[in-house]
């Protein structure tokens, strides 16, 4: 069973596993277009809710044609 805390993600985390910088994680989440929350001062990303996000976005870019 995995550990609760694997579930959630920090921005460190999140930027290697989603292999972007943390600059652009931080663009993403100040436009509203990554699912995040913030507990703090820090942000934090339910590994669920990033992998629907990331299903979502191929979804339109398949739809677009890209």
């Amino acid at each position: 069973m995995a550990k609760p805390e694997a579930d959630i993600l920090t921005i460190e985390e999140l930027s290697k596993y989603l292999r972007v910088s943390k600059s652009t994680l931080y663009k993403l989440v100040r436009e509203g277009r990554i699912p995040s929350q913030k507990v703090g001062r820090h942000w934090r990303f339910h590994k669920d809710n990033i992998d629907r996000w990331l299903g979502q976005d191929k979804e339109r870019r398949g739809h677009r044609g890209e």
